[in-house]
Protein backbone atom coordinates (compact mmCIF):
# COMPACT_ATOMS: atom_id res chain seq x y z
CA UNK A 1 0.00 0.00 0.00
CA UNK A 2 1.13 3.04 -0.76
CA UNK A 3 1.56 6.34 1.40
CA UNK A 4 -1.31 7.89 -0.29
CA UNK A 5 -3.40 5.24 0.34
CA UNK A 6 -3.04 4.82 3.34
CA UNK A 7 -3.79 8.18 4.30
CA UNK A 8 -6.61 8.04 2.43
CA UNK A 9 -8.43 5.54 4.95
CA UNK A 10 -9.11 7.78 7.64
CA UNK A 11 -11.26 10.07 5.61
CA UNK A 12 -13.20 7.17 3.79
CA UNK A 13 -14.40 5.54 6.77
CA UNK A 14 -16.33 9.10 8.27
CA UNK A 15 -17.81 9.39 4.41
CA UNK A 16 -19.19 5.78 4.57
CA UNK A 17 -20.68 6.65 7.88
CA UNK A 18 -22.27 9.61 6.39
CA UNK A 19 -23.21 7.44 3.34
CA UNK A 20 -24.88 5.12 5.41
CA UNK A 21 -26.87 7.68 7.44
CA UNK A 22 -28.03 9.49 4.32
CA UNK A 23 -29.19 6.08 2.95
CA UNK A 24 -31.14 4.77 6.50
CA UNK A 25 -32.67 8.31 6.55
CA UNK A 26 -33.78 8.49 2.94
CA UNK A 27 -35.53 5.30 3.05
CA UNK A 28 -37.32 5.94 6.28
CA UNK A 29 -38.84 8.92 4.06
CA UNK A 30 -39.84 7.61 0.95
CA UNK A 31 -41.60 4.83 3.65
CA UNK A 32 -43.66 7.62 4.83
CA UNK A 33 -44.54 9.40 1.76
CA UNK A 34 -45.71 5.69 0.78
CA UNK A 35 -47.93 6.75 3.13
CA UNK A 36 -46.30 4.64 6.22
CA UNK A 37 -47.38 6.43 9.47
CA UNK A 38 -44.14 6.65 11.87
CA UNK A 39 -46.12 7.65 14.64
CA UNK A 40 -47.67 3.67 13.94
CA UNK A 41 -45.54 1.84 16.45
CA UNK A 42 -47.41 -1.75 16.63
CA UNK A 43 -48.26 -2.85 20.37
CA UNK A 44 -48.29 -6.98 20.92
CA UNK A 45 -50.85 -5.64 23.87
CA UNK A 46 -53.35 -4.54 21.79
CA UNK A 47 -56.76 -6.64 22.38
CA UNK A 48 -55.12 -8.60 25.62
CA UNK A 49 -55.95 -6.93 29.48
CA UNK A 50 -54.14 -4.31 31.09
CA UNK A 51 -50.75 -5.57 33.07
CA UNK A 52 -51.17 -5.44 36.39
CA UNK A 53 -50.32 -2.54 38.25
CA UNK A 54 -51.06 -0.50 41.57
CA UNK A 55 -49.94 3.03 41.53
CA UNK A 56 -49.73 5.73 44.47
CA UNK A 57 -51.67 8.80 44.27
CA UNK A 58 -50.31 12.20 44.28
CA UNK A 59 -50.36 13.74 47.63
CA UNK A 60 -53.95 15.00 48.61
CA UNK A 61 -54.67 13.27 44.96
CA UNK A 62 -56.92 10.53 46.48
CA UNK A 63 -56.99 7.59 45.14
CA UNK A 64 -54.29 6.12 42.62
CA UNK A 65 -54.16 4.08 39.66
CA UNK A 66 -54.46 0.47 39.89
CA UNK A 67 -55.48 -1.88 37.25
CA UNK A 68 -58.60 -2.67 38.79
CA UNK A 69 -59.99 0.51 38.16
CA UNK A 70 -60.07 0.70 34.70
CA UNK A 71 -63.18 -1.98 34.64
CA UNK A 72 -66.84 -0.93 34.06
CA UNK A 73 -66.42 1.89 31.65
CA UNK A 74 -64.55 2.67 28.57
CA UNK A 75 -61.54 5.27 29.62
CA UNK A 76 -58.02 6.87 28.49
CA UNK A 77 -55.36 6.10 30.08
CA UNK A 78 -52.82 8.91 29.36
CA UNK A 79 -48.81 8.16 29.93
CA UNK A 80 -47.67 11.93 31.13
CA UNK A 81 -44.98 14.03 32.72
CA UNK A 82 -44.55 18.21 33.37
CA UNK A 83 -41.36 17.26 31.68
CA UNK A 84 -42.72 16.57 28.70
CA UNK A 85 -43.02 19.44 25.73
CA UNK A 86 -45.70 17.42 23.85
CA UNK A 87 -47.99 17.03 26.98
CA UNK A 88 -47.80 20.59 27.31
CA UNK A 89 -49.31 20.95 23.26
CA UNK A 90 -51.92 17.95 24.07
CA UNK A 91 -53.35 19.09 27.29
CA UNK A 92 -55.65 21.97 26.16
CA UNK A 93 -57.16 18.43 24.10
CA UNK A 94 -57.98 16.86 27.41
CA UNK A 95 -59.15 19.68 28.86
CA UNK A 96 -61.73 19.54 26.41
CA UNK A 97 -62.57 16.18 26.20
CA UNK A 98 -62.81 16.35 30.72
CA UNK A 99 -65.21 19.88 30.34
CA UNK A 100 -67.39 18.01 27.77
CA UNK A 101 -67.51 14.66 30.02
CA UNK A 102 -66.57 12.69 26.59
CA UNK A 103 -64.58 10.12 28.49
CA UNK A 104 -62.86 9.37 31.88
CA UNK A 105 -59.39 10.16 31.23
CA UNK A 106 -56.69 8.42 33.86
CA UNK A 107 -53.48 9.53 34.11
CA UNK A 108 -49.93 7.68 34.46
CA UNK A 109 -47.32 10.20 35.66
CA UNK A 110 -44.40 9.15 34.09
CA UNK A 111 -41.04 9.88 35.61
CA UNK A 112 -41.92 12.67 37.37
CA UNK A 113 -41.47 14.34 41.17
CA UNK A 114 -44.95 14.59 42.82
CA UNK A 115 -44.48 18.10 43.79
CA UNK A 116 -43.75 18.48 39.54
CA UNK A 117 -46.83 16.86 38.47
CA UNK A 118 -48.74 18.82 40.94
CA UNK A 119 -47.66 22.28 40.15
CA UNK A 120 -47.75 21.50 36.24
CA UNK A 121 -51.60 20.19 36.79
CA UNK A 122 -52.12 23.38 39.24
CA UNK A 123 -51.05 25.89 36.64
CA UNK A 124 -53.00 24.30 33.37
CA UNK A 125 -55.76 22.17 34.92
CA UNK A 126 -56.30 18.93 36.04
CA UNK A 127 -58.14 16.33 33.30
CA UNK A 128 -58.01 13.14 35.29
CA UNK A 129 -60.26 11.19 36.84
CA UNK A 130 -57.49 9.20 38.48
CA UNK A 131 -53.52 10.25 38.29
CA UNK A 132 -50.88 7.55 39.98
CA UNK A 133 -47.55 8.22 40.05
CA UNK A 134 -44.79 5.73 38.10
CA UNK A 135 -41.69 7.47 39.19
CA UNK A 136 -39.79 4.35 38.25
CA UNK A 137 -41.47 3.50 35.36
CA UNK A 138 -43.20 0.02 36.78
CA UNK A 139 -46.70 0.49 34.46
CA UNK A 140 -44.35 2.10 31.47
CA UNK A 141 -42.33 -0.73 30.84
CA UNK A 142 -45.44 -3.30 31.16
CA UNK A 143 -47.30 -1.00 29.09
CA UNK A 144 -44.41 -0.76 26.29
CA UNK A 145 -44.32 3.21 26.71
CA UNK A 146 -41.46 4.28 24.33
CA UNK A 147 -41.98 8.16 25.48
CA UNK A 148 -44.34 10.95 26.73
CA UNK A 149 -47.25 11.16 25.45
CA UNK A 150 -48.51 7.75 25.21
CA UNK A 151 -52.26 7.19 25.47
CA UNK A 152 -54.48 4.09 25.73
CA UNK A 153 -58.05 3.02 24.84
CA UNK A 154 -59.38 0.81 27.29
CA UNK A 155 -62.46 -0.89 27.20
CA UNK A 156 -65.01 -1.82 29.64
CA UNK A 157 -63.12 -5.06 30.91
CA UNK A 158 -60.21 -3.12 31.14
CA UNK A 159 -59.16 -4.45 27.52
CA UNK A 160 -56.53 -2.61 25.49
CA UNK A 161 -58.01 -1.52 22.21
CA UNK A 162 -55.92 0.84 20.78
CA UNK A 163 -52.73 3.11 21.73
CA UNK A 164 -51.68 6.33 20.23
CA UNK A 165 -48.46 7.60 20.51
CA UNK A 166 -48.03 11.59 20.90
CA UNK A 167 -50.05 13.95 21.73
CA UNK A 168 -53.76 13.87 20.71
CA UNK A 169 -55.26 16.66 19.12
CA UNK A 170 -58.72 17.68 18.13
CA UNK A 171 -58.36 15.95 14.35
CA UNK A 172 -56.81 12.70 16.36
CA UNK A 173 -60.16 12.86 18.64
CA UNK A 174 -62.23 12.99 15.94
CA UNK A 175 -60.77 11.18 13.18
CA UNK A 176 -59.56 8.14 15.15
CA UNK A 177 -59.97 8.25 19.11
CA UNK A 178 -63.72 9.18 18.91
CA UNK A 179 -65.31 6.40 16.12
CA UNK A 180 -63.33 4.01 18.29
CA UNK A 181 -64.72 5.11 21.65
CA UNK A 182 -68.03 5.31 20.19
CA UNK A 183 -68.28 1.57 18.91
CA UNK A 184 -66.86 0.22 22.15
CA UNK A 185 -69.50 2.06 23.88
CA UNK A 186 -72.30 0.24 22.22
Amino acid sequence: MTTTSAKRWPFVIPVAVIAALIGAFGKRLLDVNRGDDPHLIPSVLLNTPMPEFDLAPLPGREPGLATRDLKGSVSLVNVWGSWCVACLAEHPTLMALQRENAIPIQGIAWRDSPSASLAWLAQRGDPYARIGQDPKSVAAISLGVTGAPETFVVDATGVIRYKHIGPITPEVWQTTLAPLIAQLKK
